[in-house]
């Protein structure tokens, strides 16, 4: 019988039981003579039979306390120290598993910035990444080995993780030597070999996802083999995100080639179940755009019951928005694929240090004007926010950014 296993030696569970009926028996013993002989008991009596009964309550608390440690050990190799963390991130993991279902659609540094804020408040994130990236570490695999581009999943899959640190630093590293290692990172270097093994890429994600304990889940907005096309203002035309970017043109409209690529079941799913969908932050004609220029994911957003939100990056990018302010970043979105993409546009309002800006005009690079008045005449609601983490550079605060959307997604919720 399967009881006796427990009887096996070695476990260490049999004296633990054998001394938690020991003091269950003292405690009924002494209980059934405290009541039969509670009116002839003298002052001392009385006094060694509590103390029987204190001393069989210690048992019994000593014999559970190492039995349950016995059986959290089995099931978590590297428990917290006491239970009381144990109880505590247990009742963590269920209210972040009650938490909205948000999709978080572009790529790059802004994607995997929103992520690391926004799994404070739910596990039921799904992250959809771009895969247009044709330079660095990602473009050389992506030329070399014919794969789709793995750097923005891979930030996005660390931003999502709750694995040790040393495995998230693991991932990032980054290889400053060897002949034909130099400029890779370890992580992108993982998904790609696991996608050789496997012979599937999105496999490849989900056992990355695992090896990092990540909170939610991270897709590649499609498995086709896309390049990003721009046309500039001055009607020349160049092809692949890192010649776009380096011409420094003017771009009047991108696409991609091939233009009828399609996207995942599970992005579409996700999309569909989702509660919130945010757009940005992040490079508006690289890492948010290419998304939405699938035929499929635009269809999907603008199908979805979702509260849809766009993030307005707070900086210009030299390639790509020189001169842009709030409201052309808002009508670049609407000119490439509709007008009901969003319900709510996020824009910056906290002010930058002057020495910062200096810093910034050396590389052409402004703050976006915030022209609320535009955005508002087309129908967006506008939420104006202070939501930047400002050092040497400006980057959106993840924290900030995360409470601000959340916190306006359950304010819709009142109305």
């Amino acid at each position: 019988m399967k009881f006796f296993r427990w009887l096996y030696p070695g476990i260490g569970i049999k004296r633990w039981v054998v001394l938690a009926a020991f003091g269950l028996g003292i405690m009924v013993i002494v209980g059934l003579s405290a009541v039969k002989t509670m009116s002839k008991q003298s002052v001392l009596l009385a006094s060694f039979t509590t103390a029987l009964l204190v001393f069989g309550i210690f048992l019994v608390y000593t014999s559970l306390k190492n039995i349950v440690r016995i059986f959290v050990r089995a099931l978590m190799p590297e428990p917290p120290e006491d239970l009381a963390s144990i109880v505590y991130q247990s009742r963590k993991r269920d209210f972040l598993a009650r938490g909205p279902r948000i999709v978080a659609i572009g790529g790059g540094t802004g994607l995997s910035v929103l992520l690391q804020g926004i799994k404070a408040y739910t596990n039921n994130i799904t992250a959809i990444v771009t895969v247009t990236d044709t330079g660095g570490s990602s473009g050389r695999l992506r030329d070399e080995l014919d794969i789709l581009p793995p750097g923005d999943i891979r930030n996005c899959l660390v931003a999502l993780a709750d694995a040790e640190p040393l495995i998230r630093n693991l991932f990032q590293y980054r290889f400053q030597e060897g002949e034909g290692l130099k400029g890779h990172s370890f992580g992108n270097l993982f998904i790609t070999a696991l996608s050789m093994v496997t012979g599937d890429f999105e496999k490849a994600i989900r056992e990355s996802s695992k090896v990092l304990a990540i909170r939610g889940r991270v897709l590649p907005s499609t498995l086709d083999k896309i390049t990003l096309v721009g046309e500039f203002s001055d009607g020349t035309v160049a092809e692949g995100e890192t010649r776009i970017t380096e011409l420094r043109k003017p771009l009047k409209r991108i696409s991609l080639r091939p233009a009828n690529c399609h996207a995942t079941d599970e992005t579409l799913e996700a999309i569909q179940n989702a509660d919130l969908v945010i757009m940005g932050p992040g490079s508006l004609y690289t890492s948010i755009l290419p998304n939405l220029l699938i035929k499929d994911i635009t269809e999907a957003v603008l199908e979805s019951d979702a509260y849809k939100v766009f993030i307005v990056n707070a900086m210009t990018q030299p390639g790509e928005t020189e001169g842009y302010s709030a409201y052309d970043h808002v009508k670049a979105l609407m000119s490439h694929t509709d007008p009901g993409i969003a319900d709510a546009c996020f824009v910056n309002i906290q002010n930058i240090p002057e020495h910062v800006l200096e810093r910034y005009r050396e590389t052409d690079s402004n703050p976006v004007e915030v022209d609320i008045a535009k955005i508002r005449e087309q129908g967006y609601e506008v939420v104006p926010s202070e939501i930047l983490k400002i050092d040497t550079q400006v980057r959106h605060d993840s924290s900030k950014l995360a409470k601000a959307i959340v916190d306006q997604y359950f304010e819709v919720l009142k109305r």
